[in-house]
C-alpha cells in the first residue's frame, strides 16, 4: 500500500473515532446543566402538582437540576407556544395535555403552534377520567335512566361545565350525540361555580374532574353515576363507567404528557423518557397522582406521537359538533 494510502486510511479511521467519541460525549455531557419545564397553567392547579412532583424526582436522578415556569393563559396555549419556541437543545421540556394539543387545533381559529410537527414527544404521564355527578333530587341512578329522561324532556336537562370547549363541556356534547338525546348547556368560569349549581339544584348534571366533586359523591351531597374512563377509577371503585352503563363506545379522558421542542436530539428525547418512566412507578408519586384523580401512564415516545394524533381527530370532531370556538 502506498504512503499516500496508508495516510488517507489513517485520517478515516481518525474522522470514526473521533465522531463516535464526540457521540459518547454529547450523550455522557448531558445534562450539564439546569433543565427547564413549563406548566401552561397557574400555581396550584391539577397540572402543575403533577409537574412538580415529576419534576423534583427528575431533578434527583439527572443531578441538575430542573426549573418550573408556569406560563399560564389562554387555556394553556401559551405556555405549549413558548416551549415549541424554546432551543431544542434537551434542556426545555413542557407539560402537555389533551386541552392545549388535542382540542386547542379545532377550538381556536389560529393556534401558533402545530401539536404534532412542534413537538419531540417524550412520554404520556397521567390520564385521568371525568365523572358525571348529578343532585340526588334528579329521579336517575344509571346512565340509562339519565339517557331515558333527557330524551323524554328535551332541553329540559341542562348540563355545566368549566367553559366552552373544555373537557367537561365536550364530555357532554359526546354524552348527547350518545344517548340521542337534546340537553342545554350551561357554560361557567370554571368547575367549582358549576359545581355549587349542581348541589342547589340550578342545573341538572356535570362531568367534572374527581378531585373537586370526590367529598360532595361521598358525603351523598352528589351522586356520581358513571365515570369515562376505560376502566373504573381507583377512588371511586363502585362507580361504573359509561362502557359498563351501556355506552360502549364512550371512553373520554383527560391526560397529560412531556414533550421537548421538535428537534430535540433523540438520545436525550429518550433518556427523558425512561427516567419519567421510573419515576412514575414510583409508589408515592402513584399516591400523588391518584389523589389528583389520575394513574400513570406511560409509554414510548413513539406511542405518544401516535397518541396526539389519533386524540387531536378524536377531540377535534367533539369541539366542530359542539360549535366551540374561541377567537
Amino acid at each position: 500500500m502506498s504512503a499516500v494510502r496508508v495516510l488517507f486510511a489513517a485520517g478515516a479511521a481518525a474522522l470514526v473515532v473521533s465522531a463516535v467519541a464526540a457521540g459518547t460525549t454529547h450523550a455522557q455531557a448531558w445534562p450539564s446543566k439546569p433543565l427547564r419545564w413549563f406548566i401552561p397553567f397557574p400555581p396550584g392547579g391539577g397540572t402543575d402538582v403533577m409537574s412538580r412532583v415529576i419534576a423534583q424526582r427528575l431533578s434527583d436522578r439527572l443531578g441538575q437540576p430542573v426549573v418550573v415556569e408556569n406560563r399560564a393563559g389562554s387555556g394553556g396555549t401559551i405556555g405549549l407556544e413558548a416551549a415549541a419556541r424554546a432551543p431544542a437543545d434537551g434542556y426545555n421540556v413542557v407539560m402537555g395535555q389533551a386541552a392545549n394539543l388535542a382540542v386547542a387545533p379545532a377550538l381556536y381559529k389560529k393556534l401558533p403552534y402545530d401539536p404534532v410537527k412542534d413537538f419531540a414527544p417524550i412520554t404520556n404521564a397521567v390520564s385521568a377520567p371525568l365523572v358525571l355527578v348529578v343532585n340526588p333530587a334528579l329521579p336517575v341512578k344509571t346512565v340509562k335512566e339519565l339517557a331515558a329522561l333527557a330524551r323524554a324532556r328535551p332541553d329540559q336537562l341542562t348540563f355545566g361545565s368549566p367553559g366552552n370547549g373544555t373537557a367537561g363541556h365536550l364530555a357532554g356534547e359526546q354524552f348527547k350525540i350518545a344517548a340521542k338525546a337534546r340537553m342545554t348547556h350551561i357554560p361557567y368560569k370554571g368547575n367549582v361555580p358549576a359545581m355549587t349549581d349542581v348541589l342547589g339544584g340550578q342545573i341538572s348534571m356535570l362531568f367534572s374532574t374527581i378531585p373537586p366533586v370526590l367529598g360532595q359523591v361521598r358525603t351523598g351531597r352528589l351522586r356520581a353515576i358513571a365515570a369515562t374512563g376505560a376502566d373504573r377509577a381507583a377512588v371511586l371503585p363502585d362507580v361504573p363507567t359509561m362502557a359498563e352503563s351501556g355506552l360502549p363506545a364512550f371512553v373520554l379522558v383527560n391526560w397529560w404528557g412531556v414533550l421537548a421542542p421538535a428537534g430535540t436530539p433523540p438520545d436525550i428525547v429518550n433518556r427523558l423518557n425512561a427516567e419519567i418512566v421510573k419515576i412514575l412507578q414510583l409508589s408515592d408519586v402513584r399516591e400523588r397522582i391518584a389523589a389528583e384523580g389520575g394513574e400513570p401512564s406511560p409509554n414510548s415516545p413513539e406511542q405518544f406521537a401516535k397518541f396526539i394524533a389519533a386524540e387531536v381527530t378524536k377531540w377535534g370532531a367533539l369541539v366542530r359538533a359542539s360549535g366551540a370556538q374561541v377567537d
